[in-house]
């Protein structure tokens, strides 16, 4: 099986500051990827070096055998990326509804087409789908600015399915969502994934999530890979536990 998304050699730095050194991996199909290190070890960079937001200064990433290193977010989504950020990307005015349907608008077109076309346009049985696995049915029709932060949390998560991306990375899905939660945030997206076969790159601090959630996780320290594999890999690995997991 050919991996759907390739990092090869990934560097980037600002000024002496080298903020990602050299890092590779692959992401197979289906796969949940999890993404670890302190503060400061370039995750954030090399997301978005993938995502398009920031452009690499050497290295080739590839989606499904294509290289992808200089596309920008929106050719990227219409490519099959999808993506969440750390800060809530939700329309506060607008029914929780309105704002998948939204989501799907500006994957076919432009803000212009978000804002201002006519009806569901043929998006509505999709985004009543995704609410309904998201478990939100019963604040559909609301405000998504009415909501509880972790509610918000899951319109903004379900929002990045509306395009039926092959890659969607998750920033920090944890953040701010109520430790009693996050378990239930977990189990969502396995089913999301065994239903879909969606791949997923998460970068996320919670360390028992990401090793629940996770099929194999990268550790990344001062912008380079310490070590890739499945959770019992990385638990069991005594240089991580020294350089980040025992901190």
């Amino acid at each position: 099986m050919s991996a759907l998304l390739k990092v090869n050699d990934l560097k980037k730095s600002y000024g002496a500051i080298q903020a990602v050194g050299g890092v590779s991996f692959e992401v197979m199909p289906g796969e949940i990827f999890g993404v670890i290190g302190p503060n400061g070890s370039g995750k954030t960079t090399m997301f978005n070096s993938v995502l398009g937001q920031i452009k690499p200064d050497s290295g080739e990433i590839t989606l499904k055998g294509k290289n992808i290193t200089a596309l920008n977010p929106m050719e990227l989504s219409q490519r099959g990326v999808g993506r969440t950020f750390q800060t809530l990307q939700v329309f506060g005015h607008m029914s929780v509804r309105d704002n998948l349907i939204v989501a799907a608008q500006e994957h076919k077109g432009t803000m212009f087409s978000r804002l201002f076309a006519d009806g569901d346009s043929g998006l509505g049985d999709k985004a009543d789908a995704l609410i309904e696995q998201f478990r939100i049915s019963h604040v559909a029709d609301k405000p998504a600015g009415a909501l509880s932060y972790g509610q918000q949390k899951l319109v903004d998560i379900a929002m990045s399915f509306m395009s039926d991306p092959d890659l969607v990375l998750l920033d920090e899905p944890c953040a701010g969502v109520n430790p009693s939660l996050v378990s239930g945030l977990s189990d969502l997206l396995k089913e999301r994934n065994r239903i879909s076969r969606n791949s997923f790159v998460v970068i996320e601090h919670n360390m028992d999530f990401v090793m629940d959630l996770c099929d194999r996780v990268m550790v990344m320290v001062e912008g380079k890979v310490m070590a890739i594999g499945t959770p019992d890999d990385i638990r069991s690995n005594k240089q991580v536990l020294d350089a980040y997991l025992g901190n």
